[in-house]
């Protein structure tokens, strides 16, 4: 008998470790910071992460992408993990949660 996958559980699993993973310019975790706009979850315990940079010429256009899917793949039940970049839309500082704009000193 197949387990169901809790989504929610497993969402906020990858939402809490994705917020361990910190911009190297910007003192604000990629979570908080509106870089992450999808996180899908299949029925084979895969997931793909839809996620932006904050300028198509941020220095870890290279390095952040992998960082996340190895976080993501370290997780209890994760089999995969993959991230595609977009930048439509851009990102802007719209995108920053509250606690981000709180912590730049942005309210």
């Amino acid at each position: 008998m197949e387990q169901e996958i809790d989504t929610n559980q497993l969402g906020e699993a990858i939402v809490m470790k994705l917020k361990t993973i910190y911009d190297p310019e910007i003192p604000v975790d990629i979570y908080e910071l509106g870089l992450i706009y999808d996180v899908m979850i299949n029925t084979d315990y895969e997931v793909k992460i839809l996620m932006t940079l904050t300028s198509p010429n941020c220095p870890v256009a290279e390095s952040l992408p992998r960082e996340v899917e190895e976080k993501v793949k370290s997780i209890e039940n994760i089999k995969g993990a993959e991230v595609e970049i977009t930048f439509d839309p851009p990102w802007s500082k719209d995108l920053m949660s509250e606690e981000a704009k709180l912590e730049l000193g942005m309210l």
